[in-house]
């Protein structure tokens, strides 16, 4: 009797999840408190700035690289913040939105 048996003994109601089944974006990890989205400017060039999510890096990176691809720009995932080259404060807060993520406006 392998694992899944006895699991299967334990928890007869159980019903087995195929995870790749799932969507890229529904398997990540919805917080209770605000993403701060930020403008700053670096080098004279305008950047936003999404800081404060509290669940697993990888899902931060997956929800960088969907923001990024979605309004065709570039951007990079360092020391826990997702920066986006440009000022999109208000397509990306309804971007998150939209995924169920509270979102914070910061500055300007």
């Amino acid at each position: 009797m392998d694992l899944k048996d006895q699991l299967k003994n334990l928890f007869p109601e159980h019903l087995e999840e195929d995870i790749n089944d799932r969507e890229e974006g529904s398997n990540i990890w919805i917080q209770d408190e605000p993403i701060l989205c930020k403008y700053e400017k670096r080098k004279g060039k305008p950047i936003t700035v999404l800081e404060g999510y509290t669940g697993a890096t990888e899902d931060f990176k997956i929800l960088a690289k969907d923001i990024k691809t979605t309004l065709s720009v570039g951007g990079s995932f360092k020391d826990d913040r997702i920066i986006i080259q440009g000022d999109y404060r208000d397509k990306i807060m309804e971007i998150l939105k939209n995924k169920g993520f509270s979102v914070k406006r910061v500055g300007g």
